[in-house]
């Protein structure tokens, strides 16, 4: 019986090792994928924007406007998300402005996959009379964009810009304590020094009494007849500050 459920509980044992084992293979292979997705993304991106630029400077007419337009809507929109998304770390306020650009960035994309078609589109007749509808609707996007993006870096260099006013005062308060050497304080540290002075003086007084009171009592004790009782305790050790020098020995000859 009892190797029975022994051999059960290496059982479990086994089978929690290898549901661990299992479960930690598929979070490794979901960040390995995450991170390749995260890659392929990023140098699309960068491939579609060089492509736009390159457009843009080579290209006249229709496809030039359009890869500008693209590029502009791109820029502006990539900025604004990072420039909100690394504030609201430090500035929870930020939430509606992410919440705010998030609904201009489905306006966005909407705009950026038209004029993505309109790249293929063979008929640049029309596409030319589309032209000035197309930047307006680019420039109120972007408008927006850039007025939450700027809004943003004023708010966090404000804040900055306080903190360091707060920090600079308290530096300046501190400094000038540092620097007071007025009379009053000097006052204060020649009267703690007296008062020093005072406390040992009144130590050394008391050790003064407590020698006579037992020369006293051994004067009576030899009087009454009885032997002088030893001294228990030594004499307490001088006093030496540390800005006196040490004895030298005597030579030896």
């Amino acid at each position: 019986m009892e190797a029975g459920a022994l051999i059960i509980f290496a059982l479990l044992v086994l089978f929690a090792f290898l549901g661990l084992g299992a479960w930690a293979t598929v979070k490794v292979v979901g960040a390995a994928k995450r991170g390749v997705d995260r890659t392929i993304t990023q140098a699309r991106r960068t491939v579609e924007d060089t492509t736009l630029r390159a457009k843009s400077f080579g290209q006249v007419g229709v496809t030039g406007a359009l890869a500008q337009l693209r590029l502009d809507l791109r820029n502006s929109m990539r900025a604004t998300q990072q420039a909100l998304y690394q504030g609201v770390q430090a500035d929870s306020s930020l939430k509606e402005s992410i919440h705010l650009f998030e609904r201009l960035s489905a306006h966005g994309y909407e705009l950026d996959d038209e004029l993505k078609r309109l790249e293929h589109d063979p008929d640049r007749k029309r596409i030319e009379e589309s032209l000035p509808d197309l930047r307006e609707r680019t420039a109120k996007i972007t408008q927006a964009a850039d007025a939450l993006r700027w809004a943003a870096r004023d708010r966090a260099r404000r804040f900055a810009q306080d903190d360091l006013d707060v920090l600079s005062a308290q530096i300046g308060v501190e400094s000038d304590a540092l620097r007071d050497w007025s009379p009053e304080a000097v006052d204060e540290l020649a009267a703690a020094a007296a008062a020093w002075d005072a406390q040992q003086a009144g130590a050394g007084s008391q050790g003064s009494q407590g020698s006579q009171g037992s020369q006293a009592s051994s004067g009576w004790a030899a009087r009454e007849g009885r032997p002088e009782a030893a001294a228990l305790n030594p004499p307490a050790p001088e006093v030496r500050y540390p800005w006196q020098k040490a004895p030298r020995p005597e030579a030896t000859t």
